[in-house]
C-alpha cells in the first residue's frame, strides 16, 4: 500500500495515530475489511553512548506495529533484548508471520488472541510486546479511557523513577550524574573492574540514593558478597541480579549475607520463571519486553506479590510508546526505572512525564500518546 493510500485509510484516526518517521526498515501492511496492520523499525539515538556488561552502543533500533481498525489506531513498541538472541528485524518479520492471524482478529477477545500469538510465535517476546501493546492501547481508546483505569489503578499511586548512568569513565559519569540533577534517585550499571572508580565518582558530586545493576557481572558467590556489602557502605538501597540467572543456589547463598534487597531481572523473564525465584530474591524486575505485554507483565506483578515479593517495573532503551506503556502499571509497584525515553535524542512520541523524579500518568485515552513537537 503506498503512503497517500495509507495516510487516506487512517485519517479519521486523527493526529494522535501519526507514524513517526522511519530510520531503517520500509513500512509494510495489509489490509482485510477495517483492518490494518503496520510494522516499522524506528532508530533511537541516545544522548550518550549506552555501555552494561552486556554491549555498548550509540542508538537502539525498536519495533513498532499499529492496528488499526474502526477509525482507531492502538500503537505497540518492542524493544529486542539481545541477551535472549532476538533483534529487530527478526521481530518484525516475527510479526508479518501471523498476519493472517492478526488482521481478522477480533481486539475485544484479546486473551484469546494472546494464547494464539503464544502458540504460534517461540520465543520472540519483544514482538509480542509490541502486539500486546498496540492491542490494549487499541482497546483504552475503543473504550474511552486511559490504561491505568482499565486495570483499576491510581495515577497518583505511581512511583519514584530511577535514573540510569551507564558504564563510562570517572568524568563522563560525574557529568551525567550532574545532567541528572533533577532526578532524587540514580540507577548505577556495575559488573566491571571499574566498580569502586564509578562509585567514588557518582558520590564526589551527589550524597542521593542509588541503585545499582550487575547485569550478572559477577561470577562468584564470594565476590557478590564483597562488593555488595561494600555497595551498602556507599548509600546503595538495593542491587539488581548480581549473577548470572542460572545461579540460584549460590544467590540464595548471598542473600543470607547481605543487607539490602535483592532484585531479579535476567532470571526472571515470565510468569513462571517468578515460583522458583521466591526465596532467592527479595523482588522482581518486570520489564514488557521480557514478559510479551501489559497482560503477562500484569500477570507477573500479581504472582510475585502472592509470593511476598517485592516489584519493580523496569524497561529497555526505548521511545514513550513502550515507557508509557509499563508507567500504566506502575501504581502496582514499588521501584520504577522507567527512563529509557529519556535517554534518547529523538523520541518520536510524548506520554508519561517525569516530574521530579515522579511519574506523571497521560489521562488521554489507552496509552495517551501524542506526537512529539517537530524539531
Amino acid at each position: 500500500m503506498k503512503r497517500r493510500e495509507w495516510m487516506k485509510a487512517i485519517g479519521a484516526a486523527g493526529a494522535a495515530a501519526a507514524w513517526p518517521r522511519r530510520a531503517n526498515a520500509g513500512i509494510s501492511s495489509q489490509t482485510q475489511g477495517s483492518t490494518i496492520v503496520d510494522t516499522d523499525i524506528i532508530r533511537l539515538k541516545l544522548r550518550h553512548t549506552w555501555t552494561t556488561t552486556m554491549s555498548s552502543s550509540a542508538y537502539r533500533d525498536t519495533l513498532h506495529v499499529r492496528f488499526h481498525r474502526d477509525g482507531i489506531t492502538g500503537i505497540g513498541e518492542g524493544a529486542p533484548i539481545i541477551r535472549y538472541g532476538e533483534n529487530t528485524e527478526e521481530a518484525r518479520r516475527a510479526v508479518e508471520s501471523i498476519r493472517d492471524l492478526l488482521v481478522p482478529a477480533d481486539p475485544w477477545k484479546f486473551m484469546r488472541l494472546q494464547a494464539d500469538i503464544s502458540h504460534r510465535l517461540a520465543g520472540q517476546y519483544a514482538a509480542k510486546s509490541a502486539i500486546d501493546i498496540a492491542i490494549m492501547d487499541w482497546i483504552g481508546k475503543k473504550l474511552g479511557i486511559p490504561l491505568y483505569r482499565y486495570f483499576g489503578l491510581d495515577p497518583a499511586d505511581a512511583p519514584v523513577t530511577s535514573f540510569s548512568i551507564g558504564i563510562d569513565t570517572p568524568e563522563m559519569t560525574r557529568q551525567k550524574v550532574q545532567e541528572a540533577e533533577s532526578y532524587p534517585v540514580l540507577k548505577v550499571k556495575v559488573g566491571l573492574d571499574s566498580d569502586e572508580a564509578t562509585l567514588d565518582a557518582i558520590r564526589s558530586v551527589t550524597k542521593k540514593p542509588l541503585r545499582v545493576d550487575a547485569n550478572e557481572g559477577w561470577k562468584s558467590k564470594e565476590e557478590a558478597v564483597r562488593k555488595i556489602n561494600w555497595l551498602e557502605t556507599m548509600g546503595v538501597e538495593l542491587i539488581e541480579q548480581p549473577m548470572p540467572a542460572a545461579m540460584l543456589d549460590d544467590i540464595r547463598w548471598v542473600r543470607s549475607r547481605v543487607h539490602i534487597p535483592i532484585i531479579a531481572d535476567e532470571a526472571c523473564l515470565r510468569s513462571t520463571d517468578i515460583p522458583k525465584l521466591a526465596g532467592c530474591f527479595d523482588g522482581v524486575n518486570i520489564k514488557l519486553d521480557k514478559s510479551g505485554g501489559i497482560l503477562e507483565a500484569n500477570r507477573m506483578i500479581q504472582i510475585a506479590r502472592s509470593l511476598g515479593m517485592k516489584i519493580m517495573i523496569g524497561c529497555m532503551v526505548s521511545s514513550s510508546v513502550s515507557i508509557t506503556a509499563a508507567a500504566h502499571l506502575s501504581p502496582l509497584a514499588d521501584y520504577a526505572d522507567l527512563d529509557g525515553n529519556l535517554l534518547v535524542s529523538n523520541d518520536p512520541y510524548e506520554g508519561a512525564r517525569v516530574q521530579s523524579g515522579c511519574l506523571i500518568l497521560p489521562d488521554g485515552p489507552g496509552l495517551g500518546l501524542r506526537p512529539a513537537p517537530a524539531s
